[in-house]
């Protein structure tokens, strides 16, 4: 029985009323010796409490998409295969363009939100993670106007614990941009969901670790490959985004810094720039993993400034000061948009997030050059670290310029 399903769900609705209506109806009823009786009845007060807290539990982890199945929820889920020495630029020396072509059969995806969304089990042939990955199509992708036109890729990355399926379940991301998109108003976007969570019980922190993981290659090189191969999606970093929440906000972030020759903007709500900022992070680990993913730092010793635009919202205390602190250091032709969210607005969950979709989508549209067709132009930059912390450049950027905080 699936731990999301409707029918685990209606079955402890069911449990619940009769774990109500049982003490009810039987508590002055018992028969037979004292203690008898008092074990029946306490037997029936756990009874009640299990399934009242299984119920809340079920409830909240199906509003906030938290675990997706039962192995996420027992710790007992583990996606990578192996994780090689693979760089300073997450290839291993490997030429992409010769590896040979990602064929993938999807299947229709289950669950709310997810109409029109399609999920495949992708094998990464570089990073060595195996885990699935939801894909959605704009509605402009079928039409006969657009056959021969490609489209971008926007990678929707979820907080931890988190579930692929949470951008289109909980923060209703179809729901929200398809009409948008319909009317020109956002331009039509692949969405693209991978798994995050890959080993059980803790964040990856989007880091590479030989011998543990290598999560951000899947993010950044497996799954990429494995949509222009499969679909008719724009390559190279000009038709490339990724948007996340809390620890995907992080993650976001990150790879648009450390991979300016992948990522032409990022989407952060409510992240953080150091690892530790997720206490179950892998790269909060040790000062020298913390440093290697910390796109604070990344940016700041950057040889030269990246490419890249940064969409950082956050509430004082929660996503603000990491997001001004890269506003900041960034120099020409990085460019930061700081959103401050006032702590009336909630806290760390869905409900802050979710109306703040809309408008990361129309500043992507935008500040990719996509209003009216039109491609945004990306300067040639190299992936410049992620990885090992004796591989990250120093020193100070090289190139003055003007920050756009709006």
């Amino acid at each position: 029985m699936s731990l999301t399903g409707t029918t685990f769900l209606y079955t402890l609705i069911v449990l619940s009323v009769l774990a109500v209506v049982l003490p009810l109806t039987l508590w002055s009823r018992l028969r037979g010796p004292r203690i008898a009786r008092a074990a029946a009845r306490v037997l029936m007060v756990l009874f009640a409490q299990g399934t009242a807290v299984a119920l809340v539990f079920v409830l909240v982890n199906n509003q906030n998409s938290l675990y997706d199945n039962w192995a996420d929820l027992l710790g007992t889920g583990n996606h990578v295969q192996q994780a090689a020495n693979l760089g300073a630029d997450g290839t291993g020396g490997i030429s992409l363009k010769r590896l040979p072509k990602v064929k993938q059969h999807f299947t229709d995806a289950s669950g709310p939100g997810m109409k029109g969304v399609r999920v495949t089990q992708l094998k990464g042939r570089v990073s060595g993670v195996n885990a699935e990955v939801y894909v959605w199509l704009p509605p402009q992708y079928g039409a006969p106007a657009y056959r021969h036109r490609t489209f971008p890729v926007v990678e929707l990355l979820s907080g931890y614990p988190g579930s692929a399926k949470a951008w289109f379940g909980s923060l209703h991301a179809v729901r929200q941009l398809e009409p948008l998109m319909r009317t020109g108003r956002v331009a039509p976007f692949i969405l693209v969901a991978p798994r995050m969570n890959l080993l059980a019980g803790v964040d990856t922190g989007c880091a590479n670790i030989t011998g543990t993981v290598n999560a951000d290659t899947w993010l950044s090189v497996d799954v990429p490959k494995m949509v222009t191969d499969n679909f008719r999606a724009r390559s190279g970093p000009a038709g490339w985004a990724a948007a996340g929440y809390s620890a995907g906000g992080h993650c976001a972030t990150k790879l648009a810094v450390a991979h300016p020759d992948r990522y032409r903007a990022a989407v952060s709500m409510s992240g953080y720039n150091d690892p530790i900022g997720e206490r179950n992070s892998l790269a909060a680990e040790t000062p020298a993993l913390r440093r290697a993913n910390n796109p604070y730092v990344l940016l700041r010793e950057a040889r030269t400034p990246p490419p890249i635009a940064l969409y950082q919202s956050g509430q004082p205390g929660d996503g603000y000061e990491a997001a001004t602190g890269l506003a900041q250091i960034a120099k020409a032709p990085t460019t930061v948009h700081v959103v401050y969210i006032p702590k009336s607005a909630g806290g760390h969950n869905m409900k802050l997030w979710v109306p703040q979709v809309v408008p990361a989508f129309r500043w992507l549209t935008e500040e990719m050059g996509l209003l009216h067709g039109r491609a945004g132009a990306t300067p040639h930059a190299r992936s410049t670290g992620g990885s090992r912390p004796a591989e990250l450049a120093s020193g100070t950027a090289s190139r003055a310029g003007a920050v756009r905080r709006r």
